[in-house]
């Protein structure tokens, strides 16, 4: 009789088991349309939208039908992007700050599985049959290739300067990968795992007229492919080095073109603002769009549907009718939208705002080139309490807004420009840009408010001083007189966003690539360790925690100003276009400054901060200690000054 039940018992249980291998054995599910990585995704029925949470440290699933959040479901810190595999069943999301990629199941709405990756991962993207996930590491260089089976990381491949987002052609042959800053775009045969050739986007001509858009290519925040295949629209900023810092003559929205079948940039498709982009208002003045974000196609190809995160805009193009801007949804419900997905059947947009945390619902309209998007009432809220402070959320949300309507009043004159449009997702830009003082590198605002005064000058002692930046360069709050103190509401806005770059999370120092696997230093920076502590005499200027001399310049009070220049240095980098100030009214001109007087920048995580010097004019950082003019550097041989710089290149 046992025997008779054991028999049973083994036959059920096999049964069970060869069920339940039935079920995770499932056919593959092989995607036949392009893909990339964003930061919100869409199920292949439309049932579903899935987003990052970017600083929250979450992913959420909304239910379109009942337009209500389902779940939350904790991830690693800074998910940026999250890929959604072919069968629909997990989704992968890059962690930036943990540098992993975590692996979420959809039915057990969970993370099953964590995988490391290279430096600060940002774009994700499937192959078409799932078997393999690949992952952009931002700060490593590379394009990591990972088994999506058993989440081994099969190949690193050297994809250039920053890169950042991925797209995939239909056939999983070809990953396009852009160079956020190099505005180059990196085409790796999929197959073969290696890179076929680099596209560099043109800089497009300068105008006779410098309100109209023109400049370099850079902060290349997302690439899409078309339904068809074709075409790549790759979304970013143009940015006007040759004049001086000016809201409406520096910096430019832009939508590139790429031939996806030669891979060549079609440079004559381009959508720039005043000709592709020249939707006009009621005064027939042309509507001002900032910070392109993202790209959605209708299904049919027909159209494209742009975010704009800075001016909080949606731009509709007419592919079919010339391609140009037909419409433009002014001021997306909720603040600075960065990504958009579409239903299958066309007709709504799922717009991300990444600073308010939820997703705006938008009707296209449908096929027609008469048709017109509308905005549906009310955003779907995305998370059940935000990581920041309200003070560190209302500065973040100011620091990336260029919305002219929002705030106690304007940080920017029409909505042309962010802080964001120049320090690059709060960091930099790469780019030397022109001011009344000289040519001047954008700075990072990494560790910007423990490092002492600011401005390379160091004209400045005190955040609020960026009121003449914004009045200067921005074109906003112009009705402020900068020499009397600041209406509370206005200073308001000044304290918030100097909260959130106090915030340690904000911008933490980079981890430096340069270090062996397990952190330590290699011999040859160790070796420029003792010759910046010793010969190089190094510490002189860059000593203590952030390798500055700057915090020291305070008064008989012990607070930090402008009047004690005895931490101001000559090192001989004087561009010949510098000019001498005299100062500014929110110091009451108590702090000129000449070409000779530079304020000591941090060298923690300087390697991913090029140009260097003021003027942005030493490439590397080799040729940074090269112009030092002093009698120490003078007597370094070539390979002090390389192992100098591995040191350098190390700290973090």
């Amino acid at each position: 009789m046992r025997t008779w039940w054991f028999a049973v018992a083994v036959a059920v249980l096999l049964a069970g088991c060869q069920a339940e291998k039935a079920w995770q054995e499932k056919p593959k599910t092989t995607r036949h349309a392009p893909a990339h990585g964003d930061n919100i995704a869409i199920s292949s029925d439309g049932r579903y939208v899935y987003t990052a949470n970017i600083d929250v440290d979450t992913v959420t699933i909304v239910n379109t039908k009942t337009k209500k959040k389902e779940a939350e479901i904790p991830v690693g810190r800074e998910p940026r992007q999250l890929a959604l595999s072919p069968d629909g069943r997990t989704l992968y999301v890059s962690c930036m700050y943990d540098d992993e990629v975590d692996v979420v199941s959809l039915a057990k709405r969970k993370v099953i599985d964590r995988w490391k990756t290279g430096i600060e991962p940002f774009g994700i993207v499937t192959s078409p049959d799932g078997t393999e996930v690949y992952v952009a590491n931002y700060r490593s260089g590379t394009v990591s290739v990972f088994d999506a089976e058993n989440g081994k990381r099969i190949k690193d491949i050297r994809a250039g300067d920053r890169p950042r987002a991925l797209a995939l052609t239909a056939d999983g042959r070809k990953l396009y990968v852009t160079q956020y800053l190099a505005a180059k775009i990196t085409v790796i045969d999929a197959k073969k795992r290696k890179v076929i050739k680099e596209i560099a986007l043109a800089p497009s001509p300068d105008q006779v007229d410098r309100k109209k858009s023109q400049g370099l290519p850079n902060t290349l925040e997302q690439i899409v492919i078309a339904p068809d295949g074709k075409k790549a629209y790759v979304p970013h900023l143009l940015t006007n080095v040759d004049t001086p810092i000016q809201f409406e003559e520096t910096v430019f929205p832009a939508i590139s073109v790429i031939d996806v079948t030669n891979d060549v940039e079609l440079t004559n498709e381009r959508k720039e603002l005043f000709a592709a982009i020249n939707v006009t208002d009621v005064h027939n003045e042309t509507i001002i769009v900032s910070n392109p974000y993202d790209v959605a196609f209708s299904p049919d190809g027909g159209k494209a549907y742009a975010i704009m995160s800075g001016s909080e805009d949606l731009v509709v193009f007419d592919l079919r009718r010339g391609g140009k801007a037909t419409q433009i949804l002014r001021r997306i419900h909720g603040n600075n939208p960065r990504g958009v997905a579409i239903s299958p059947a066309g007709n709504v947009l799922y717009v991300h705002n990444a600073m308010s945390h939820d997703v705006a619902v938008i009707n296209t309209g449908g096929k027609s080139p008469y048709a017109k998007a509308k905005q549906e009432d009310g955003p779907i809220r995305l998370i059940a309490k935000d990581s920041l402070s309200p003070l560190v959320r209302e500065g973040k949300t100011i620091f990336y807004s260029a919305n002219s309507d929002e705030f106690a009043i304007n940080i920017t004159g029409n909505n042309w420009m962010s802080c964001a449009s120049c320090h690059s997702d709060g960091d930099i830009n790469g780019l030397t840009l022109m001011t009344a003082k000289g040519p001047r590198n954008v700075p990072s605002n990494i560790l910007a408010t423990k490092t002492g005064l600011f401005m390379w000058d160091g004209s400045r002692d005190d955040f609020t001083d960026y009121i003449h930046t914004v009045q200067g360069e921005m074109g906003g709050m112009m009705a402020i007189d900068p020499s009397k103190p600041l209406p509370p509401n206005v200073q308001h806005m000044f304290d918030a966003m100097l909260a959130y770059l106090n915030d340690p999370r904000s911008f933490p120092v980079p981890k430096s690539p340069y270090r062996k696997a397990d952190g330590r230093l290699t011999e040859e920076a160790q070796e420029g360790e003792r010759l910046f502590n010793g010969k190089g005499n190094c510490l002189r200027c860059h000593g203590g925690e952030y390798f500055t001399d700057s915090g020291k310049a305070v008064g008989p009070d012990g607070k930090l100003t402008t009047a004690n220049t005895a931490y101001l240095h000559d090192i001989g980098t004087a561009n010949p276009k510098d000019r001498a100030s005299q100062g500014d009214a929110r110091a009451r001109f108590t702090n000129p400054r000449t070409p000779k007087q530079w304020d000591t920048p941090t060298l923690r995580g300087v390697w991913a901060t090029a140009p260097y010097l003021h003027d942005g004019s030493a490439k590397t950082i080799e040729e940074a200690i090269r112009r030092h003019r002093t009698k120490e550097v003078s007597t370094l041989t070539p390979g002090e000054i390389a192992a100098i710089a591995a040191y350098v290149r190390s700290l973090q």
